[in-house]
């Protein structure tokens, strides 16, 4: 196969799980209105979700198409080789994207500066399809990055970036109330039920299942959590906004505002660097996350 061949394919695979997450979408809508479970503040709730799209989409125009001009510029002057593209090499750089949105996502949750970003994604006290596009403006940017040492162990810069896409399309349907447990399929793959575990701000909920396609990576890192009682969804701090300006940038006066009161440059460094929520009190090796 030819990177043209891989990028129409990958464009399938995001269309076709789109249109996944706009019927899952429709439904929840239709079930909302009819049993009025959802109220005016659910609806605003998803446009807000929705709007997140209009800084991502700005950011990927601007920025992940010179990101991957720049993986081809690395890969023809500083790798001596590459993966030919075949079904086994594609199958192979799901599984590598996979891994590494695994370590992307955990990190993204232990790293303020990276929480920043991705609490946006966290910030809905709702769990439905819309959530699935719910991004911090920058969160692309830090993928990129995270993705790069693919390119220095031979994946061809069009296996990466499908891979990529592949991963993100893939967990559109996994983001919502409709779907309950789905038996063996809990055991190994990232589903809904898995993945409302991720949602939930309950104190056993945290910071668990951080898997992309594959549940297995937490299993084997310790991060897994079982859904057991249904999960109190959203930030752990008290944030019901549904401004979108609010929401895309939820995290970032509240990082600023820490780091005007910071007395050192550790304490800066720990601000930025440290686990979310880290306070000067707390000694570093026991920071909570009191800020989620």
């Amino acid at each position: 196969m030819t990177p043209e061949q891989i990028e129409k394919l990958g464009t399938a695979f995001d269309e076709g799980f789109l249109l996944i997450g706009i019927a899952i979408l429709t439904i929840e809508i239709v079930k909302g209105i009819f049993s009025k479970s959802r109220g005016m503040r659910g609806h605003l709730d998803m446009i807000a979700s929705i709007s997140t799209q209009i800084p991502s989409l700005l950011i990927e125009i601007l920025v992940l198409s010179f990101a991957y001009a720049g993986y081809i510029l690395i890969a023809d002057t500083f790798v001596t080789w590459t993966f030919p593209i075949t079904v086994w090499t594609i199958l192979l750089a799901v599984l590598a994207c996979d891994f590494v949105y695994y370590w992307e996502h955990r990190i993204a949750h232990e790293v303020r500066l990276f929480w920043t970003q991705h609490a946006v994604h966290h910030s809905s006290r709702f769990m439905n399809a819309s959530v699935a596009v719910r991004f911090g403006p920058l969160e692309g940017v830090l993928s990129v990055v995270f993705h790069l040492p693919l390119i220095f162990i031979g994946f061809p810069p069009a296996l990466v970036f499908f891979g990529i896409l592949f991963v993100l399309a893939y967990q559109t349907w996994i983001h919502t109330e409709l779907i309950g447990k789905l038996g063996v399929l809990d055991e190994f793959l990232n589903t809904p039920a898995n993945h409302r575990v991720h949602h939930g701000c309950d104190e056993k909920y945290i910071d668990k299942n951080y898997g992309g396609i594959l549940i297995i990576w937490d299993r084997l890192f310790g991060t897994y959590q079982k859904e057991e009682e249904t999960p109190r969804y959203g930030l752990k701090r008290d944030f019901d906004s549904v401004n979108p300006l609010v929401v895309w940038f939820s995290e970032l006066p509240r990082l600023f505002g820490d780091l005007k009161r910071a007395r050192s440059l550790r304490e800066v460094w720990m601000y930025v660097f440290g686990r979310p929520g880290w306070v000067r009190e707390t000694p570093p090796d026991r920071a909570r996350q009191l800020g989620r």
